[in-house]
């Protein structure tokens, strides 16, 4: 590494990177619900090609005891120790288009200067544009398209495609910190909160990267590449589909959902897709609770006795 930042190092290959690129930005951390974010920065991994260009600095903004790094034993003896990355990436679509990748962690601290840094990486690539996402979970059902709250300065995005506009106080996170400085600086940004079905949102939910892929080709224009996504996420649902089907109560739930996602998207009749006109909703516990009974039975070739929540559920 040549150039030294506040909280980064640049790469060589910093001195490569064309002006007026998109910045994709996507951090697991506080509000990942699918496991969107992860879910992305793996893909990112193996299915886009990139370079990195600025490597953030772990001792500075990583907090291990919250996040321990991954080290392999190997019978007698350490073999392999896996720190996090947080970096900025150069990378290409599957048309070779050029972008600006920021994936890893949400640091643990030091978030105003490395909102400072972040902008002024930005400043130094002259970015055009930036595009963040992350995901909530929300009441809404698995059978029905993932939908998107849209903020920041693309008002183009905003009116196409924000289904839920929000009176609300949120937790923050780092990101929503950098979207608001930019806006402070009259830049092009959008953020992206995927709205993902309650229930299902401690999975790896296929299609949630799906809709975080989706997201960031309609705010920039960048084809990536889905078929293995796509396979995954029909699996999923169909297997959830098959639970759903085998049960009555988690009909019933799953239905109440349906019939209220459609009213609201019809009519606009409800406040929000979070409520109902008589205050009752079902819980993600309770239809979680209906999904574990059938999966804790089931066995597959690489499966053990159950107890996840759903298909791809994490530890």
């Amino acid at each position: 590494m040549s150039v030294t930042g506040d909280l980064f190092e640049l790469t060589p290959a910093a001195s490569t990177v064309p002006a007026g690129l998109d910045l994709v930005i996507a951090l697991t951390g506080f509000s990942d619900a699918g496991g969107a974010a992860g879910q992305f920065n793996e893909y990112s991994r193996q299915a886009v090609t990139s370079e990195p260009i600025a490597v953030f600095d772990n001792d500075l903004l990583l907090d291990y005891r919250a996040r321990r790094p991954i080290i392999y034993f190997n019978e007698d003896r350490l073999t392999e120790y896996t720190p996090p990355l947080l970096q900025l990436s150069l990378a290409q679509d599957d048309l070779h288009q050029p972008f600006l990748m920021l994936t890893g962690y949400e640091p643990d601290f030091l978030w105003e200067r490395f909102v400072r840094d972040v902008i002024g990486l930005i400043e130094r690539f002259a970015v055009a544009r930036t595009t963040w996402v992350h995901a909530i979970p929300m009441p809404v059902p698995h059978t029905r398209p993932i939908g998107v709250t849209v903020s920041g300065t693309r008002d183009d995005l905003i009116d196409a495609m924000s289904v839920w506009r929000p009176h609300t106080q949120v937790p923050s996170n780092v990101l929503h910190l950098l979207e608001y400085r930019l806006t402070e600086l009259g830049a092009d940004v959008a953020g992206f909160a995927l709205l993902i079905p309650h229930y299902l949102a401690d999975t790896e939910f296929p299609s949630a990267a799906l809709a975080t892929i989706d997201s960031i080709s309609a705010a920039t224009g960048l084809i990536l590449p889905t078929d293995e996504l796509r396979e995954e996420g029909r699996d999923f649902v169909s297997r959830i589909d098959e639970q759903v089907q085998g049960n009555e109560e988690l009909r019933r739930l799953v239905g109440t959902l349906e019939q209220r996602y459609d009213a609201y998207m019809e009519n606009n009749a409800l406040k929000s897709p979070l409520m109902d006109s008589d205050g009752v909703l079902p819980s993600a516990d309770e239809i979680a609770a209906e999904l574990e009974k059938f999966l804790a039975g089931r066995k597959g070739p690489d499966e053990g006795s159950g107890g996840s929540m759903g298909p791809g559920a994490r530890s």
